[in-house]
């Protein structure tokens, strides 16, 4: 928001604050940066002259500062402090940070669609929270819409009125904006909060094309328009013409209610906001995803499979260029998933036939890369059977163990009959008799009884 330095008719001190630039000025006075005590920044307006001698404004006042009070939403700045009895009444509000909308849309020019549906989903919210109070704002205007960090922020309700109240013609006052006026506020017609809709919806056409929906020319003019001529949508997208053109219709009845605004533009801006991401490269597949990042895409060659040992066939039947990748089975690109990535030669290795056949990874998935550890090597095949194969240099260790451990085994089986069995040419007979087994082959009692 401009600031401007304060010029010598300005005071310096309103209430409890003290004043440091001017905002600007409206039709019912001028606004000013102020500070309290603790040095909490506020927006402070004071009433001008004439209008604070004007009794009936300042009842109308007085009833505006406390419906304002009643407003609770975080799409309004809040009401700090006000004094209707000084000789120039005045109320302060939270200070809001950031351009206003009008402001923005001159020195960036028309916003898109998803940022417009954005911040008129923020605003309609917010005036649900405002006609729940039963107040309507009554100048919803493009200038009276600030964009602070935390989101869009209405302010000013300086002409605001409760609900059902007719509008009040007074000598030297605008009452709202034209080009922004609903029609019934121009006929004198009872306000609702149909009308803050109708102010909404000429809001975002103007942020949608840097212009007003009625064009420009003398305040009779506008307002003459805006009673009897069709709002001009050239240029507002296509997403959002519609639902802006139902908030400009001429009899209230028929424009969408602020909840229904709301939950509209919500929609809206998370369509527009997809369909803006959609413009990205589409994220890699599953099998691209788990390539090792960080090195070139040629440094990880591709091993496809190709059916009887032969090479793929090209169009019209010819070979296709060694190394070119088969086609898909969906009839498309032989390319990865149709990004225009061209497919890697495979790895060919020499068989005892003498034919040149390339690597298959034994799954029956054709061109799929063969499994990868995460040091990005290519991991240990399978058979067929889903089985690893049998590790050359592991089954001669094995081999190893057990010749060494039938060896060891046998020996000691020896050791022990050496150690514990019967001494060479004894034996024994049934009956006890231990004998010798003479030289030559006949027995002779040793021992035991005698036959």
């Amino acid at each position: 928001m401009a600031m401007m330095r304060l010029r010598r008719e300005d005071p310096r001190v309103v209430g409890s604050f003290r004043l440091h630039r001017r905002l600007g000025a409206g039709g019912m006075g001028v606004v000013y940066l102020g500070s309290d005590r603790k040095g909490q920044r506020v927006a402070l307006k004071v009433i001008r002259p004439d209008l604070a001698e004007d009794q009936e404004f300042r009842s109308r006042f007085a009833r505006e500062v406390s419906a304002a009070r009643r407003i609770r939403g975080g799409c309004t700045a809040r009401l700090v402090a006000a004094d209707l009895e000084a000789d120039r009444p005045w109320f302060a509000t939270q200070y809001v940070p950031g351009p206003s909308l009008h402001d923005k849309v001159a020195d960036e020019g028309a916003l898109g669609a998803a940022e417009v549906a954005a911040i008129g989903a923020a605003l309609s919210e917010g005036l649900v929270a405002v006609h729940e109070a039963g107040v309507v704002h009554r100048d919803l205007k493009p200038s009276n819409i600030l964009l602070s960090p935390k989101g869009p922020r209405i302010i000013d309700f300086g002409i605001a009125w409760a609900t059902g109240a007719s509008t009040l013609t007074h000598v030297g006052t605008a009452v709202g904006s034209p080009g922004f006026l609903a029609p019934e506020q121009v006929r004198g017609a009872a306000v609702t909060p149909a009308t803050d809709v109708f102010s909404l919806g000429a809001t975002l056409a103007y942020a949608s094309t840097s212009d007003s929906p009625f064009g420009h020319g003398s305040s009779e003019v506008m307002l003459y328009r805006v009673v009897h001529e069709e709002a001009q949508l050239h240029g507002v997208p296509d997403a959002l013409a519609p639902l802006v053109r139902a908030c400009l219709a001429k009899d209230p009845e028929e424009r969408p209610s602020t909840l229904q605004l709301s939950l509209r533009l919500k929609e809206i801006a998370a369509r527009e906001a997809q369909g803006l991401s959609d413009v990205r490269p589409p994220a890699p597949r599953g099998s691209e995803a788990d390539r090792p990042t960080g090195r070139l895409t040629e440094s990880y060659p591709e091993q496809q499979r190709t059916q009887g040992g032969r090479r793929p066939q090209g169009p019209q039947g010819t070979p296709a260029p060694r190394g070119a990748a088969p086609p898909s089975r969906g009839g498309g690109s032989a390319s990865r998933g149709g990004g225009g990535v061209p497919s890697r030669p495979s790895q060919a290795r020499q068989t005892p036939a003498g034919r040149n056949t390339t690597r298959s990874s034994g799954n029956g998935s054709g061109s799929r890369p063969a499994p990868r550890n995460g040091g990005g090597r290519p991991g240990p095949r399978t058979t067929g059977t889903g089985r690893r194969p049998a590790n050359p240099r592991l089954l001669r260790q094995r081999l190893f163990v057990f010749v060494v451990v039938t060896l060891l085994v046998a020996l000691g089986i020896a050791v022990a009959q050496g150690c514990s069995g019967p001494a060479h040419g004894l034996g024994r007979t049934g009956d006890g008799v231990q004998r010798v087994v003479g030289a030559d082959g006949r027995f002779g009692a040793v021992g035991g009884f005698a036959g």
